[in-house]
């Protein structure tokens, strides 16, 4: 069980939040511009990396904010404390 760092209620189970993918993906500037193959690989195909990755968390038994952690995939320890999402 992990403990994610909520910056407006402080420690929270991991049960509390639900996923909210990579944070590190950016929307297209232009969506009408891509095809349905760019569209394709932009909400399907992720990488699964291994080791410190940044995360978006929504606590939605809580403040129902959004927050940004950094998890390492392997450990499944926050290496840096949640903030609010970007």
């Amino acid at each position: 069980m992990m403990l994610i760092p909520c910056p407006h209620c402080g420690p929270r189970d991991e049960d509390e939040f639900t996923y909210g993918g990579d944070a590190t993906v950016l929307r297209p500037a232009d969506p009408e511009a891509l095809s349905d193959g760019e569209w394709t690989s932009f909400l399907f195909l992720r990488d699964n990396p291994r080791g410190a990755h940044r995360e978006h968390w929504f606590h939605r038994f809580g403040c129902r904010r959004w927050v940004t952690i950094e998890r390492d995939t392997l450990t499944h320890r926050i290496t840096a404390p949640g903030g609010g999402a970007s």
